[in-house]
């Protein structure tokens, strides 16, 4: 059977954490990712929201008043970033790296053929890709 599809014109992927401060300095300061806006007051919640320039995809994180735990599901369960350029991806690596976020292994072998696999403070895994080399 087949069915109708609709248009989006954006997807946001959001998720809780209960260690929002270390989730946004993971995000903002060391991936580099821009802030398109943040909100709080919003029935006990507040959040922040990233995005890549000029495109529709949009990543969200939010809190509660009550509390917000999100513990990682798998190590398979990824974020991936592709970045053309590899010298951009040990760009972003090593200033994680800095921070206290080091590389760790892949459940899937791929993602270590031309990635780095990284998690953040909450154990959810990002890759960064490279897509095209040098």
């Amino acid at each position: 059977m087949k069915f109708p599809r609709f248009e989006a014109s954006q997807i946001r992927i959001a998720r809780p954490t209960d260690q929002f401060e270390k989730v946004i300095d993971f995000y903002e300061s060391g991936l580099g990712l821009e802030r398109l806006t943040d909100f709080a007051g919003h029935r006990g919640y507040e959040g922040v929201v990233y995005g890549l320039p000029g495109l529709p995809y949009h990543l969200e994180f939010t809190r509660h008043e009550a509390g917000s735990p999100c513990p990682a599901p798998t190590k398979d369960n990824l974020l991936v970033f592709y970045i053309e350029k590899q010298s951009e991806v040990m760009e972003v690596t090593e200033r994680l790296r800095q921070m206290g976020y080091k590389e760790v292994e892949s459940e899937n072998p791929y993602w270590e053929e031309k990635g780095v696999t990284i998690e953040d403070p909450d154990g959810w895994r990002v890759v960064l890709m490279n897509t095209k080399g040098i």
